[in-house]
């Protein structure tokens, strides 16, 4: 594997959708590697644009990960804050 080839990989994995669209991330890999043996100009600005709009889909189909924002760091303070106080209360 060569370099386009194995950040192709790693980024499809990274989104984790092989299994949603084994398709479109088979392309991928094919097109990368196109884009690594590519001998000249033209067949290497085809795959790579190819590959952008493939990856582009791809990143579209990626599950949104949930990662904790403000409003839900004070509402995890707030559930402490209440069972600290509901403790107290109680014992």
């Amino acid at each position: 594997m060569s370099d386009v080839e194995n950040a192709t990989r790693s980024e499809v994995d990274q989104l984790g959708v092989g299994p949603v669209a084994p398709g479109l991330t088979a392309a991928a890999v094919a097109l990368a590697r196109q884009l690594d043996d590519a001998e000249d100009a033209k067949g290497a600005a085809a795959a790579a644009r190819e590959l952008r709009a493939i990856m582009s889909d791809l990143r579209k189909l990626a599950p949104v990960e949930s990662k904790g924002d403000a409003v839900d760091d004070v509402s995890r303070k707030r559930a402490e804050r209440r069972a600290a106080l509901q403790q107290q209360a109680g014992g």
